[in-house]
């Protein structure tokens, strides 16, 4: 049985083999594809020679969106959408009272991670206590995807108040936007990071 480990980087994605009983160290090499990196990870694994039902373990790591970041040319950044509880659309923008220069007059603030035209609201409500306030407008989030789907997005952060002590409602969206818009990567809050502080997991959500 072989154990894998996959570094997707900006450039090349390397792929190495390690069979657990001989020793036997495989690597493989390829361009990386920015768009669909599992399509260069597919294509390692095929030219590696390995059959994939002999793999036992398989880890991968990437440097993706950090290049991104940094503004690595040919790293162009999807279309994002973000929804939110109705009241906390601006939850980026507000962001934190931190002012990394306090006496700074003319500070400004870096750009919110998604515009404001790309963030959009539904009707929901979950307490600290992970109680439902207000249930999931089903028929304004069946709406809602439908409108994501036509402007074409191809990745809807959901990140709704309280939903890492009760993720019910992001769950229940996440199956409205698979069964309205199936070619849409969906990215829940409570998934990527369970954790209290609204901006905190927002944005490490929206960065995921």
């Amino acid at each position: 049985m072989w154990r894998t480990g996959v570094d997707i980087g900006g450039t090349f994605t390397d792929i190495v083999f390690l069979d657990e009983e001989s020793g036997e160290l495989r690597v493989t090499k390829v361009l990386t594809t920015p768009k669909r990196p599992s399509q260069a990870v597919l294509l390692g694994l095929g030219e590696s020679g390995v059959d994939l039902s002999d793999i036992s373990t398989l880890v991968h790591a990437t440097t993706l969106g950090t290049n991104m970041f940094l503004g690595q040319e040919g790293l162009v950044p999807p279309k994002v959408a973000l929804i939110t509880t109705k009241g906390f659309r601006d939850v980026l923008e507000i962001g934190r009272q931190r002012r990394p220069e306090l006496y700074n007059l003319y500070f400004e603030k870096p750009p919110p991670l998604v515009k404001r035209r790309d963030r959009y609201e539904v009707e929901e409500r979950i307490d600290a206590w992970g109680n439902v306030i207000t249930p999931l407008n089903e028929k304004e989030a069946a709406e809602l995807a439908d409108q994501l789907c036509q402007k074409g997005y191809e990745v809807v952060a959901i990140s709704f108040l309280h939903s890492y002590i009760n993720p019910v409602h992001e769950e229940r969206m996440l199956e409205i936007l698979r069964e309205r818009c199936p070619e849409l990567d969906v990215i829940l809050s409570s998934r990527v990071n369970p954790e209290h502080k609204e901006y905190e997991r927002t944005s490490t959500t929206v960065v995921n």
